[in-house]
């Protein structure tokens, strides 16, 4: 790093100070002259970007530059950039930026690259760059500690093209499932993320104190309230794609802050929001690999519609072995969950002890997308019930690789309904379940100016983004992942 100082001292001491420059006027990206290549060797271009490799050679030297398209060799000669201007090229370092101007030509290797008429320094890079080396075309050297890939990101993205790639992929998709959304009416809308009541969800808040109010608001955990009372205000095609924060354990598949596609749509039900869902996930494959499906670990996962439908409890009795009538009572529900090997000390209810039987014997084995239907009453206070069963709910969730992707309900617009619901959550809360859903009463008073049959649905948009580009974690799907502060060691 001493040494990199050194070198910068020596190009202010020059009059060529690279951090008073305020622009560099570019003609082409490197990749854009690779593509025209032929078109432009009898013409003067001028690309910028970082060194990424460099090799002296008396008064000669080769480097790459690589910009966001890519990257292209330059030759620099004594002779061509000139006596005086020679030192300049005798300072770079990898990692610095400079701007390059001179005629594409072929090298003796058969390389496409730009015969360097003049170089001028950018900014100089003044801590080394772990760059991998290249062996046999392939960046085997790679940053390799997580820890740093994740908490300095931005060497991540100079050094691993893979991870690059990999979060460039993720803004894809968002891209796409809003153009997606756009093209069919749906409004883009934002709602708070400051609530008085944090609903929408089973998760406990963040808190944050408002100086001015004298209050403590909640950062919000879910979407839903605040859009869905944007359909009683009529607009019938809403959606959001916006960050929420649940106060919750940290692991592969779950970050304190994550980014949550919610949209809701009047006069429809779940079998539309089925469709949305595979619509979406298809179109986004499609869009990022050109087949509707993927390869993960030997395994082709197919996103082509329809997928199948299947109820909670047929699963549990084909993976468990635990048959329907034994989850009638509370009592039957825990005999079963004990047969089959798991606690039942914090379960006071028929719905939870079946959520965990899904998530212990089902949910893994759950690889193609699957639509899991039929979810119970307790634990989906938000939507109708089935009118041919009243314990249970027009709710389904989606799977796929293991893990859950999406959550839809066809919405309980029933303002008493409503508040009933939230009264048995207040009575589970009391209970000892601090996730238990909070009671919303301008939520209720808005239910009670009326709000037309309405699908919804919920898609973990950094869940989706692990799917689609066969991540390994969401820390790799997101530019930016919560870490331990390094003052907790």
């Amino acid at each position: 790093m001493m040494r990199r100082r050194e070198k910068l001292a020596a190009l202010v001491d020059m009059g060529l100070n690279p951090y008073a420059i305020e622009a560099f006027e570019r003609t082409h990206t490197c990749q854009k002259v690779h593509d025209e290549f032929e078109a432009l060797t009898e013409q003067q271009v001028a690309v910028c970007g970082r060194v990424v490799a460099l090799r002296h050679m008396g008064k000669a030297a080769f480097l790459h530059v690589e910009d966001w398209s890519g990257k292209i060799q330059a030759y620099l000669r004594k002779d061509d950039i000139g006596e005086d201007k020679w030192p300049v090229v005798k300072l770079l370092d990898l990692g610095d930026y400079i701007g390059v101007t001179g005629k594409p030509f072929i090298t003796k290797t058969g390389e496409q690259s730009i015969h360097a008429e003049s170089v001028l320094v950018l900014s100089k890079c003044l801590r080394p760059i772990p760059y991998g080396k290249e062996k046999e075309g392939q960046n085997w050297n790679t940053l390799q500690d997580v820890e740093i890939r994740y908490r300095q990101r931005y060497l991540d993205l100079l050094t691993n093209d893979e991870g690059r790639n990999r979060l460039v992929q993720r803004c894809h998709i968002i891209s796409e499932v809003r153009r997606w959304l756009d093209d069919r009416g749906f409004l883009e809308v934002e709602t708070p993320m400051l609530q008085e009541v944090a609903g929408g969800a089973a998760a406990r808040p963040f808190m944050t104190h408002h100086n001015a109010l004298d209050f403590d608001f909640k950062l919000r955990i879910s979407i839903e309230l605040y859009l869905k009372r944007l359909i009683v205000g009529n607009i019938e095609k809403v959606y959001e794609i916006g960050k929420v924060f649940r106060n919750e354990g940290m692991d592969r598949r779950h970050n304190p802050e994550f980014t949550l596609l919610e949209l809701y749509q009047a006069y429809v039900n779940l079998e539309e929001m089925m469709e949305i869902t595979e619509q979406l996930f298809y179109t986004c494959c499609m869009k990022l690999h050109g087949v509707p499906y993927i390869e993960v670990a030997g395994e082709k996962v197919d996103f082509t519609p329809p997928w199948p439908r299947r109820s909670m409890m047929s699963l549990i009795e084909e993976y468990a072995g635990v048959k329907p009538e034994e989850l009638a009572t509370f009592d039957t529900a825990c005999a079963a969950m004990k047969r089959c090997g798991l606690p039942t000390a914090d379960e006071n209810q028929v719905g939870g002890i079946m959520e965990k039987l899904l998530e212990r014997f089902v949910q893994p084995r759950m690889i193609q997308p699957i639509f899991i239907t039929d979810h119970p009453l307790e634990t989906s206070p938000l939507a109708k019930k089935k009118q041919d069963d009243p314990t249970l709910t027009r709710r389904f969730e989606a799977y796929m690789l293991g893990q859950e992707v999406a959550n839809a309900f066809s919405e309980l617009n029933d303002p008493d309904d409503q508040r009933e619901r939230f009264m048995e959550q207040l009575r589970m809360r009391a209970a000892g379940d601090d996730e238990a859903h909070p009671l919303d009463e301008d939520f209720l008073q808005c239910l009670e100016y009326g709000m037309p049959p309405t699908g919804g649905l919920g898609i973990g948009m950094d869940r989706m983004a692990i799917i689609l580009t066969a991540a390994d974690s969401i820390q790799d799907v997101m530019f930016f992942p919560a870490m331990k502060p390094k003052s907790q060691g």
